[in-house]
């Protein structure tokens, strides 16, 4: 069996925490991987970002390859320029497998941008697409609090016609599901219900001493941590304000607290800086916070089990999220996490079992939950053991087994002309 992902406007093997790197860059190098593992041939094409890039990547081991693909200029674009050089890309595409003598089964496209590729693949190679959205333009827009933040009309109109085209979709959670039959009138019947998996060889609890030693935290100090994009829907203005609701409560006295935020390019000049960076620094320092926030920018995903296992708590205060992976690998690392009940936080992370929930959008009650977590070590311990066990079922082989399942069905319905059946994993 021969895969052909399709990863448009990202590759996987970015640094994570940039504008548009994140938890969909970890599933498709991971699922990659692992599918790489059981035998199974797979090739992600991502736009060429950086002429000095070789084209073809084997990072991703067992043969499988990043292959970066030109389309228009080779370096990073905004998602709607990029639209222009979808049909370039598709071209190439069918270009390097022609001469790699190379037949694909299957399409597995990520994002709308991929989707809209896939399509046009189809046109020559006659398979089946198996698409996976990882966010969509209508629940942003729903959270969205300026003009600038919502998505255009371009990539609603785009993902309506991939839902309508595609042969199969994979929703995270069983609330994806029901946004794509609400708001875009997608077919119950050609729905697979997936989570993301966690990789439970990388992430894994390490002694929090010796993660402090690796990553330069003195042993007494305690670390209250995100890990993310920034930008408004994450909600990171929220921990801010809830750090010095804690402060000004005389909380964080007794030993030194800092916030650390991994994501973002928070030391470019700030005329370079975008919106949300600008904004977050402004705040921390109207805050009084700038000797307790750390901004440390984009991490090497390789270190990201070292600052989960320093940390006393992993913060998610998004206002939308899709699945959150995140809050998966902080369990997987034994990390307690507190996190707002929307989308996909709502079923990872179950109130005072697997983790602590706040409404959205509340920062004295994320401040409260934090008090609780900081203060209380027997509930501490609690979390991380059920955190623990919740994340070994979320394993990427048992994810992986389960969409390969999917393909072998869509192989089957595409060469018997059966309809799909929605499924559940």
């Amino acid at each position: 069996m021969n895969i052909a992902l399709i990863s448009y406007h990202t590759c996987p093997l970015a640094t994570l925490g940039g504008k548009d790197t994140g938890g969909m860059n970890v599933y498709v190098r991971d699922l990659t991987r692992y599918l790489g593992e059981i035998g199974i041939h797979a090739d992600v094409f991502t736009r060429s970002q950086d002429e000095h890039v070789p084209h073809v990547l084997h990072d991703l081991g067992f043969g499988n390859r990043i292959v970066h693909i030109p389309a228009g200029p080779e370096t990073p674009l905004p998602k709607e320029e990029l639209y222009k050089y979808v049909d370039v890309f598709t071209d190439n595409i069918i270009e390097f497998a022609t001469s790699k003598n190379i037949t694909y089964d299957l399409i597995h496209s990520h994002y709308w941008l991929s989707g809209l590729a896939a399509l046009k693949l189809r046109e020559k190679w006659n398979v089946p697409i198996l698409q996976m959205f990882h966010t969509l333009a209508h629940l942003k827009n729903q959270i969205a609090r300026s003009p600038a933040e919502r998505e255009s009309p371009l990539r609603l109109a785009s993902e309506k016609k991939v839902i309508a085209e595609v042969d199969r979709i994979i929703a995270a959670t069983e609330i994806e599901k029901d946004q794509l039959l609400e708001y875009y009138n997608a077919s119950s019947q050609k729905i697979n219900i997936v989570p993301p998996g966690v990789d439970l060889t990388r992430f894994y609890p390490i002694p929090q001493d010796e993660a402090k030693a690796v990553i330069g935290i003195p042993p007494n100090e305690k670390v209250i941590l995100f890990v993310g994009r920034i930008e408004p829907l994450k909600g990171i203005d929220n921990l801010l304000k809830s750090i010095a609701f804690l402060r000004r409560s005389n909380v964080l006295t007794t030993c030194p607290h800092y916030v650390a935020i991994i994501g973002g390019d928070p030391d470019r000049p700030r005329e370079l800086l975008d919106r949300e960076m600008r904004h977050l620094q402004d705040l921390n320092r109207r805050l009084g916070l700038d000797d307790m926030v750390v901004f440390l920018g984009k991490k090497a995903q390789d270190s990201l089990p070292y600052y989960y296992s320093a940390s006393e708590v992993v913060v998610m205060p998004s206002h939308y999220e899709s699945f959150g992976m995140v809050a998966l690998e902080a369990m997987a690392c034994g990390t307690p996490v507190i996190a707002t009940r929307v989308g996909g936080l709502k079923l990872l992370v179950n109130n005072g079992v697997t983790g602590l929930s706040v409404p959205d959008d509340d920062p004295q009650a994320l401040a409260k939950q934090l008090m609780q977590i900081l203060c209380e070590q027997g509930l501490r311990a609690k979390l991380r053991q059920n955190g623990l066990e919740f994340a070994r079922n979320y394993s990427w082989s048992i994810i992986t087994d389960a969409l390969v399942k999917i393909y072998q069905d869509m192989l089957f319905s595409n060469a018997s002309g059966h309809l799909p059946n929605s499924t559940r994993v």
